[in-house]
């Protein structure tokens, strides 16, 4: 793989590089600039160096319109000024007269449909925009898309600076130091399921908690009540005499945080919306003893405000983390966890990877790293 660091001359080189924009916006404006503010280290690299910069990604939110707009005023307020162009095919003139370090943003990339189709002429457009291409868009890597694949058959192609740290600080698990300790939570169990094959021969301990556990409870016969859990039979048996594998021992069960039992005297209209403070406890003392954490996913339903066991979780591994251990955090749920703790730089590293995350860990590849690695200078 080629690295964005390796280049030495950038100066009045154009540079297309695709940066994940995605970004919650509600009544416009940004609710979460995480993973905007990891791509401001890379825009002021190219500017220092004189580049011309030109990026590109893509927004969902809002549904009924999802534009850049917001993002660029992020950008602008962050003294990276940009103009804004919202057909890229009216930007070669505009690229051409920009000066080194100056900035363009192109509007949301899904607005084509070629962009989700892979298409070869669309990754021919694009790249007939610019000199070299760069991967700033980790989190997006696990789509086949253009801006992340089939562009870099067209154009010399790099790494990103945020790119080449996510790809070193999550392949540590694949030779982690020991104890390592493997924390896996939140709901979505079949993207879980290739993880806990995987590092059940890497791994010390794995933790499965949120409502990943209830598959596990429900296939052993134990009753989960009106609990979160996936329709589908996985075939779970296999794990049973694995002492590696741990789980809650006991659930919050009350909407109001009230009522605590054990997972083994759940009743059939109870539902487990969190970890119980046994379970909390028992999880501090594994963190505590691990020389490598990798977490992802939250113990309880987050978003409807089950956070206090989470929350102590992030806490206990900050303080590991201060003791020396490795700490790799990621998800959704996780961020929101740091950033309600303010907690943020107490980690090793914590990825902007979701999905891309989990199917790194599961794969050690992606579609998009393949395709840098593809890529010919």
């Amino acid at each position: 793989m080629n690295y964005l660091r390796d280049i030495k001359n950038l100066n009045g080189v154009k540079v297309l590089v695709c940066v994940d924009f995605n970004v919650p916006i509600e009544n416009g404006k940004i609710m979460d600039n995480f993973r905007l503010r990891k791509i401001i280290p890379t825009i002021l690299y190219l500017k220092e160096r004189k580049a011309k910069i030109i990026l590109i990604g893509h927004i969902e939110t809002p549904k009924e319109n999802p534009t850049l707009e917001p993002v660029v005023k992020y950008l602008d307020n962050h003294d990276i000024q940009c103009s804004f162009i919202k057909n890229y095919r009216n930007a070669y003139e505009t690229i051409e007269k920009m000066n080194g370090g100056d900035t363009v943003v192109l509007e949301n990339i899904r607005q084509y449909p070629e962009e989700k189709q892979n298409d070869t002429n669309f990754a021919k457009e694009l790249a007939s925009l610019a000199d070299i291409y760069v991967n700033e868009a980790f989190s997006v890597s696990h789509r086949n898309h253009v801006s992340v694949s089939a562009i870099t058959n067209f154009l010399p192609s790099y790494a990103g600076l945020l790119f080449e740290k996510e790809v070193e600080n999550l392949s540590m698990a694949f030779k982690p130091v020991h104890p390592f300790l493997f924390i896996l939570g939140g709901a979505k169990f079949e993207t879980k399921l290739p993880l806990i094959e995987k590092f059940i021969n890497i791994a010390d301990r794995i933790f499965i908690g949120g409502a990943l556990s209830n598959n596990f409870f429900r296939e052993k016969g134990m009753e989960v009540g009106r609990s979160v859990v996936s329709p589908m039979d996985f075939n779970l048996s296999r794990f049973f005499n694995n002492n590696k594998l741990f789980f809650p021992i006991d659930a919050i069960i009350s909407s109001n945080k009230e009522v605590i039992r054990k997972v083994t005297n759940i009743k059939p209209q109870d539902v487990m919306y969190d970890a119980g403070p046994d379970t909390v406890q028992v999880l501090e003392r594994e963190i505590s003893q691990a020389k490598h954490i990798l977490w992802n996913g939250p113990l309880g339903i987050y978003e409807k405000g089950f956070k206090e066991p989470t929350q102590s979780i992030a806490k206990a591994i900050a303080n590991a983390t201060t003791n020396g251990a490795k700490s790799i955090l990621g998800g959704g749920d996780t961020l929101a966890t740091l950033a309600d703790l303010g907690l943020e730089r107490e980690f090793t590293f914590i990825s902007t990877g979701g999905g891309a995350m989990l199917e790194y860990l599961a794969k050690g590849t992606l579609p998009g790293v393949e395709a840098l690695e593809r890529s010919l200078i």
